[in-house]
């Protein structure tokens, strides 16, 4: 059975999503979410590869994705580009002359999220169309993988069954992987990198949020925007959880 590669120093948030789920039998080895490929050394490269990885789901912008390309060998990279507008949107606060509070960075991550409902329900569509295709072990990220992925895997998670505490659980375990950056993140004041590079639940909480307001429901919100209705669901069951 395929388990976390040991002493990876890049990706530090790669994990299996079965990891942190109980009450539905998610198969091992299929489905990891993590935060980008292109900083890998040789050897976490082949330890990822050793999974049995060939798939890889990329949720990175234009100008992340060519900066720092997969260095994963052998998978089929499929780019669902999702551009990030946050650290613009912080940066030209700043610039403007605004002394952002954490509170501030809460509710613009909060827009972020609103945002992946109401902007990018095309690339995760795209995303739940490839998971369709086969399951071929599979990675899915964005740059930190985090907020991108961390809403496809949420996605994910309520498709297969996992129930919301579940869905949160796996979530919130940025919190205690991804490594943040040793040096000051792009000119923003700590106090306001530290929110930008974490997680926390009222995130996640306003993407469904938008979902209750706009659609009435996630699952009306999968049929509808996301073309996952009964059958696909049916489908992604088949190819994702073991058998009982």
């Amino acid at each position: 059975m395929p388990t976390v590669p040991p002493r990876l120093s890049n990706p530090s948030n790669f994990r299996d999503l079965a990891e942190a789920v109980r009450s539905v039998p998610l198969q091992p080895g299929k489905l990891w979410r993590s935060d980008h490929l292109g900083a890998l050394d040789a050897h976490d490269a082949e330890q990822i590869r050793a999974l049995g990885v060939r798939r890889v789901l990329d949720f990175r912008g234009v100008h992340e994705r060519t900066s720092a390309a997969c260095r994963v060998e052998g998978v089929q990279v499929h780019s669902l580009a999702i551009e990030p507008t946050i650290v613009q949107v912080l940066h030209a606060l700043t610039a403007a002359g605004h002394r952002l509070t954490e509170a501030d960075v809460v509710q613009h991550m909060q827009d972020t999220y609103r945002g992946f409902v109401r902007r990018s329900a095309d690339r995760f569509a795209q995303f739940f169309g490839l998971l369709l295709e086969a399951d071929v072990p599979t990675v899915f990220h964005c740059t930190a993988g985090k907020d991108r992925t961390g809403f496809a895997a949420a996605l994910v998670l309520h498709v297969l069954g996992a129930g919301p505490d579940e869905v949160m659980r796996d979530y919130l375990l940025t919190n205690e992987r991804l490594q943040p950056p040793a040096v000051a993140w792009r000119g923003l004041e700590p106090h306001v990198a530290r929110v930008l590079w974490g997680v926390q639940p009222a995130f996640l909480q306003a993407a469904f949020e938008a979902i209750e307001a706009d659609y009435g429901g996630t699952d009306a919100f999968l049929a509808q925007a996301l073309g996952v209705r009964e059958a696909e669901r049916a489908r992604l069951r088949q190819l994702y959880l073991a058998p009982v």
